[in-house]
């Protein structure tokens, strides 16, 4: 062990390494930091949304006496609470909403309206803690390794140090573990902070700390690989370089423009002018026969009485819902779409190790795509519970009394 501490004490005297891991830790620290911020700012905007709502609601009340009107002014807040160590890995998050603010009429206008943009993969991403760890920490890594060999060996040292007895455990193996457990330390260090600040379990912890040593594991290997070539100490910098760029940067990059072309998607926004469109042209449809249609879905209403005024809350709630089943294929293949961008990207990251431990960072912070249509398919069962309940009050003229405005659905985050 005293080799290792004092393979740690040379490397702290070296000015560029000093300098490396003081910057490491830095931006690790800021990151952790940042996304502390983001993460509760998410939390107090949920908070924030749920309380104002609840004054809404109170206001609602008062005039809502109508099954029709209550499901029309009376907004329903959904939520996405992000997990404790989503600090760590936003993922999603940066680019999708964690709270959403529904009504019983046409769900996908509403839903792709709160998108600021298609949940896929994005690259680079937000500066958190998982950015610097996959883009920043190789770098750091291979100023610490790329002339463990040749700098030596330009010094005129290496012939002498090669014939130490037990060079490679009192010198070489010491050396690497000190650049090693430097780096891995003060990353976990900073990591874990931030995982008790925010309440993380131990498992996830746990895990998240496995994923983190394995990827400084693996550039410490490659780094050591290339050290030891025998190159010149600007060939090894150059190589390593080039290496980071091309599986951290360039074919994680190509790769998502090859699956993006391959698997093409309907745009959101297309989903939500078409969603609207539909709904806007109902008003100049035939009523019965929109109502029709819609007793085809939910046949249990068909005894409805016919219409008897021009306007009538269940034909505007029926067209409403029609309007999301005229662009239901298109929301399905979007839907159907970014999940088979996100399996193929987990296909390719089979073999670029840098984005397959992104991946499994994202994952274990539960901000992966996945998270994300998790949450749209609670916000459409919430959806569904929704609109079946206020249908027997708008289709059987069932009396809607202010217990049943209380009594309506509510959202359950996780």
């Amino acid at each position: 062990m005293r080799h290792f501490w004092r393979e740690i004490g040379f490397l702290l005297r070296q000015r560029a390494s000093l300098w490396a891991i003081a910057l490491l830790a830095a931006l690790a620290a800021g990151s952790v930091w940042l996304g502390l911020q983001e993460v509760a700012k998410q939390r107090a905007a949920i908070t924030e949304v749920i309380a104002l709502q609840d004054k809404d609601t109170a206001a609602i009340k008062v005039f809502a006496t109508e099954a029709g009107d209550a499901a029309y002014y009376r907004f329903h807040p959904t939520w996405d609470p992000p997990a404790p160590l989503a600090f760590a890995a936003l993922g999603q998050r940066d680019i999708a909403p964690s709270v959403l603010r529904i009504r019983a009429l046409a769900l996908e206008g509403q839903i792709h309206e709160n998108e600021a943009q298609n949940p896929e993969l994005t690259l680079p991403g937000r500066f958190d803690f998982a950015f610097v760890l996959i883009y920043l920490a190789p770098l750091v890594l291979i100023v610490l390794f790329y002339d463990l060999w040749s700098g030596e060996r330009e010094a005129g040292r290496l012939s002498s140090l090669q014939v130490m007895p037990k060079a490679r455990t009192r010198l070489w193996i010491p050396r690497i573990a000190a650049r090693f457990g430097l780096v891995s330390a003060i990353l976990l260090l900073v990591f874990w902070i931030g995982a008790v600040v925010s309440g993380a379990g131990l498992g996830e912890t746990l895990a998240f700390t496995a994923l983190i040593l394995v990827f400084l594991g693996f550039w410490t290997f490659i780094a050591t690989l290339v050290a030891q070539a025998g190159s010149s100490s600007p060939t090894n910098a150059a190589m390593l370089a080039t290496i980071w760029f091309v599986i951290t940067l360039i074919a994680p990059a190509g790769s998502n423009l090859v699956i993006n072309a391959t698997t093409p998607i309907p745009d959101g926004a297309a989903i939500m002018r078409e969603n609207r469109e539909a709904v806007h042209d109902a008003w100049d449809l035939d009523r019965e026969a929109t109502l029709q249609r819609f007793y085809k879905l939910y046949p249990e209403f068909a005894e409805s009485p016919p219409m008897q005024r021009p306007f009538e809350w269940k034909w505007y709630y029926a067209f409403q819902h029609l309007g999301d089943e005229q662009v239901a294929p298109m929301s399905r293949a979007y839907r159907e779409g970014i999940a088979t961008r996100d399996a193929r990207a987990g296909l390719v990251a089979l073999a670029l190790p840098p984005i397959a431990i992104q991946r499994g960072l994202h994952r274990i912070a539960r901000t992966d795509v996945a998270a994300h249509l998790a949450y749209q398919e609670r916000v459409r069962a919430f959806h569904t519970q929704l609109r079946t309940y206020y249908y027997p009050f708008l289709f059987t003229d069932k009396p809607f009394t202010p217990a049943d405005f209380d009594a309506a659905p509510k959202f359950v985050g996780q």
